[in-house]
């Protein structure tokens, strides 16, 4: 949309006024979004959300520079407070995400399989919802000693360093980390439009798998890198196929479920593992209410008893209690067993990608390839120098009288190097350097040994260009350093692997106490369910004036009932979920009670336990469908299921049959029909159609059907027909009874 052009003001000039102020201005959302939206969305995702192929996000690599230039890899701790506050030179977010960039990173808070901060003081747990950790005046901290692997190399220029926010400081871009950070500690982040969530695998695999692959362009990942590793441990449901399309693309999920013990002696389980995607609080929580709804009831209670020996759960159990059928009903119900999603999304030379785990290793090693190149790049030009000084100096050897005799005899200090270059043949760096020696470092002995180191740095210049010339020697070098970090850090897996095809899928039935029951159901949608001891003690059906029963069975209190709605919809609810009434309450209201749609009312009740049988659907032009019971059942506990029968007629008559019988049908005019429901062949879709069954002339409908029964009718022959047919007119045989059709 073109810009409305602004019109001048013909408000008079007085002081403090501003022309134009109020005047609305149309804009292009598109022109807005990109000047305004975009720059934010790309810093978010360029610097603060998404981890580089280093395994840091940017506030993680400010914290670990800083704190490695305080001096924070060897020696004593300091207070949190102090890094806090030397980070902000260039962090400029706050002393409070700073602080808890620290807290995720530390050993004390358990979120990493390889912590890099070594803490002191309460740092909560990550376990933990409601754990608070500690204000950074209380506690202490230093670099833990793994860090090594990202700063040794840091003074060697393997990596590019940029000015921070005011210009005043450089930091690094990367760090250049000796082994795949981006996978053996975890990393999550949301970004605008995109985000990241990467799971941690030991590091002893993901070294052994990144040698195998530098090795072995084609290796089997899953021959050294078995599957993913929490710091907080737990059972992981091994699904080959899922962690092989992980393990490809970078995205999906999987399983990962508690581990827990039985203590026969306390009568309860303690749950000491959880998976990484929840809290402890959580799960007490969830089993409380589960508890208070009676869907656990083999659980008498619950607590939280972590301490300082680690996490807790314990569960304490009823009599009688099966603990492992009981665990396999908490994993169905809470987040004891929780899914784990996937999303490899690193930002790699300034992109977002979302790569798989053999890319990711790839992509790393690309980078440690350029960071050692780099390395002996930097040692090589050093030696060079070195060993340019030391020729300078081997020159002299041949008449230090002379050297010494120049100096003595030149009036100017500016002039000493120039005549030492003219004097013996060097450049002017030689000569500076001769020139800087101490006068009683002027004496064969001295120079001899300082000559000496010459060769040796002539074999380790060649020796570092014959690296530098060579892909495959600095892949060695990369695997030398591998293997050594899995010597030095290497721990055992925390996560078991259980294979999911060994585990039996547990279906769980919801105990619930069984008994008879009667139920009833009126036109008006109120429901009631009595037991026979309360039916017998009770007097007449108390109902709202105006109401009548329209249906009432014998039942079990494990029925399944079907609310069947006059909008093609039908509502399920067990008679257990009601509470035992009387004949003189009104009972519930059904479209309350499942909170039907405005306007929307309760027509029918079916109840079943088996969903063997049939429903019948009669509609006012004439046709009936049959529908299976069975199309009603669901594997998932849904309350309502949408077009559950047809729409395009209205209803005339819903009814249950256990087995095929005989229906009979009334029109408006009069005519009534017989028919046996053996002729209608059941469907498994539920808004079937159905097939015609009553013929009708034009302005007539069906009123309704019943379920016949003997003696309903005189003469039953009459009515029965071929279908479709129209039926027969009642004759005085009938005796005039008056057909309910309800």
């Amino acid at each position: 949309m073109p810009k409305k052009e602004k019109k001048p003001s013909k408000s008079p000039k007085i002081q403090g006024y501003i022309a134009g102020a109020g005047e609305i201005v149309e804009q292009d959302v598109g022109d807005t979004l990109r000047k305004n939206y975009m720059p934010y969305a790309m810093s978010v995702i360029l610097s603060r959300a998404l981890p580089e192929i280093d395994g840091l996000k940017p506030s993680q690599r400010k914290l670990l520079y800083t704190m490695y230039k305080m001096g924070l890899l060897t020696g004593n701790r300091t207070k949190s407070a102090n890094i806090v506050g030397q980070t902000m030179k260039l962090n400029p977010h706050g002393d409070g995400p700073i602080y808890d960039t620290m807290v995720r990173l530390s050993r004390g808070y358990d979120a990493l399989l390889h912590p890099y901060v070594d803490s002191k003081g309460n740092f909560g747990k990550a376990y933990s919802r409601d754990m608070a950790w500690a204000a950074p005046r209380y506690t202490e901290a230093k670099l833990d000693g793994m860090c090594r692997e990202f700063f040794s190399d840091i003074d060697k220029d393997t990596v590019d360093f940029t000015d921070n926010y005011d210009g005043t400081m450089k930091e690094p871009v990367l760090l250049p980390a000796s082994f795949p950070t981006i996978l053996t500690n975890s990393s999550a982040g949301i970004a605008v439009g995109m985000a990241c969530n990467i799971c941690s695998f030991n590091l002893a695999e993901v070294c052994k798998t990144t040698i195998a692959l530098m090795r072995d362009p084609e290796a089997d990942l899953f021959e050294t890198l078995q599957a993913p590793d929490f710091p907080g441990g737990g059972l992981l449901i091994f699904d080959r196929a899922q962690m092989e399309k992980i393990y490809a693309t970078g995205r999906g999920s999987f399983r990962v479920r508690s581990k827990y013990s039985y203590d026969k002696s306390a009568n309860c389980i303690d749950v000491t593992q959880i998976p990484p995607s929840t809290n402890v609080e959580v799960i007490v929580e969830k089993i409380i209410e589960l508890a208070k709804q009676n869907k656990l009831r083999e659980v008498a209670d619950v607590r939280d008893e972590t301490d300082l020996d680690g996490l807790k759960i314990t569960i304490d159990l009823k009599r009688g209690t099966d603990p492992d059928k009981l665990m396999q009903k908490l994993f169905k119900l809470t987040t004891l067993e929780d899914s784990f999603a996937c999303n490899f999304n690193v930002l790699v030379g300034g992109l977002p990608r979302v790569l798989g785990v053999k890319e990711l290793l790839e992509e790393w090693t690309a980078f440690r390839m350029e960071c050692v190149r780099r390395r002996t790049w930097y040692d090589l030009t050093k030696k060079k120098e070195k060993l340019h000084l030391l020729q300078g100096l081997q020159a002299i050897l041949l008449d230090i009288d002379k050297a010494i005799r120049i100096v003595r005899e030149t009036e100017e200090e500016a002039e000493v190097v120039p005549n030492l270059m003219i004097g013996f043949g060097i450049d002017e760096a030689q000569a500076e350097y001769v020139a800087e020696i101490r006068l009683r470092h002027l004496n064969r002995e001295y120079i001899l040994k300082r000559t000496e180191e010459t060769g040796q740095l002539e074999k380790d210049i060649q020796e570092l260009e014959g690296i530098l010339g060579s892909k495959r020697r600095i892949q060695s070098i990369i695997i030398h350093e591998l293997e050594d970090v899995v010597k030095r850090y290497g721990k055992p897996r925390r996560t078991i692997l259980l294979y999911a095809d060994e585990l039996e899928e547990t279906v769980i039935k919801e105990e619930v106490p069984d008994y008879p029951v009667h139920l009833f159901f009126t036109k008006e949608g109120y429901f009631k369910k009595i037991t026979p001891q309360s039916l017998r003690m009770s007097g007449e059906q108390k109902l709202k004036e105006g109401d009548e029963l329209a249906q009432q069975a014998e039942a079990q209190n494990s029925t399944e009932l079907l609310f069947f709605s006059d909008r093609s919809q039908v509502y399920k609810l067990r008679a257990a979920d009601f509470d035992d009434s009387k004949a003189s309450l009104l009972g519930e209201y059904i479209p309350a009670r499942v909170q039907m749609e405005e306007g929307e009312k309760a027509i029918y009740m079916a109840n079943t336990n088996d969903f063997s049988g049939y429903m019948l659907f009669v509609f006012e032009n004439g046709k009936a469908a049959k529908v299976e019971l069975g199309a009603y059942q669901t594997k998932t506990n849904r309350k309502k299921l949408l077009s559950a029968y047809s729409d395009k007629s209205p209803i005339a008559a819903i009814l249950q049959l256990r087995e095929d019988c005989e229906v009979l049908l009334t029109a408006s005019s009069g005519r009534m029909l017989l028919f046996h429901t053996g002729l209608i062949a059941a469907k498994a879709t539920k808004n079937t159609q159905g097939v015609q069954a009553m013929n009708l002339k034009k302005g007539q409908r069906v009123m309704g059907a019943v379920l016949y029964r003997e003696g309903m009718l005189a003469n039953p022959a009459r009515y029965k027909k071929k279908l479709p047919a129209l039926g027969a007119l009642p004759d005085g045989e009938e005796g005039g009874e008056q057909i309910s059709i309800g």
